[in-house]
């Protein structure tokens, strides 16, 4: 799964900028978590997709191991996303290190798993970010190969309990601040297998009103991850429905994930 903070780190940085600058105010002032723009953003529209249904488990037949090379190959490209949006540029080396922390030991699976570059267990990765313009929206996606579907089950499992056991952490972002997040199970798109959504929202501080809204979801042995910030829930449901539906083309897996 993403690294949902970091890899939007530059989009975060660019809106609490346009909402200083549109508002006369100091960087890092109280920001909307949908900033109006003068000309509209792209939207994605969601796809028909199939839910998936229940099989039983069976042994996991042989298959080629992934490599990022073919996972790159399976990430959104702009052809597959509406007109106006254009690919960002890999900086996270050379981006703020984003990150969050909680005191609250139930929250301590899910500091570890935002804060990782790479879910535990993960054998090849590839990722991509996306801008709709300069408000956004702002899209991430990832592709982390797990080896096997029972694999991708148990990280959604254990990623879902992380979910729902946490309920507030704190976002730093440097140069801007910190502040404490909300964090809120959001009904996932119905794509690929065990979806699950999350949103992270800060309550208060120089980053109130910044909102992230991610979902994972597996696609055999794979888990896609898709991040959004300052987008509309058609955005997430969309980006995630036609990544998947990539995902399931370029990597030939099934869509009930066994």
């Amino acid at each position: 799964m993403a690294k949902p903070f970091r890899t939007v780190a530059s989009a975060a940085v660019v809106l609490l900028a346009l909402a200083a600058c549109s508002t006369g105010t100091k960087a890092g002032a109280p920001t909307p978590s949908s900033a109006p723009s003068s000309t509209p953003s792209p939207t994605m529209t969601t796809s028909a997709v199939t839910t998936p249904t229940a099989v039983p488990p069976s042994t996991p037949t042989a298959q080629t191991a992934r490599t990022a090379a073919t996972l790159t190959k399976a990430l959104l490209a702009l052809a597959d996303l509406p007109a106006g949006f254009s690919l960002e540029k890999d900086d996270n080396s050379d981006g703020p290190d984003v990150a969050v922390s909680s005191k609250d030991s139930r929250c301590a699976r899910l500091v570890a798993y935002t804060n990782a570059d790479n879910p535990p267990g993960s054998k090849a990765s590839a990722s991509q970010s996306y801008s709709g313009g300069a408000q956004g929206p702002f899209i991430d996606e990832s592709i982390d190969a797990m080896a096997s579907p029972a694999a991708v089950r148990a990280l959604q499992k254990s990623f879902k309990q992380a979910v729902a056991a946490c309920r507030t952490m704190t976002l730093k972002v440097p140069g801007e601040g910190s502040s404490p997040i909300s964090v809120r199970p959001v009904s996932a798109p119905q794509a690929g297998t065990d979806p699950v959504a999350v949103r992270f929202t800060a309550t208060s501080g120089p980053l109130e009103g910044f909102e992230v809204t991610m979902v994972t979801t597996g696609v055999d042995d794979v888990v896609l991850a898709v991040t959004v910030i300052n987008g509309l829930p058609e955005d997430l449901d969309g980006a995630t429905s036609t990544a998947v539906e990539k995902a399931q083309d370029v990597l030939g897996a099934t869509q009930s994930g066994t």
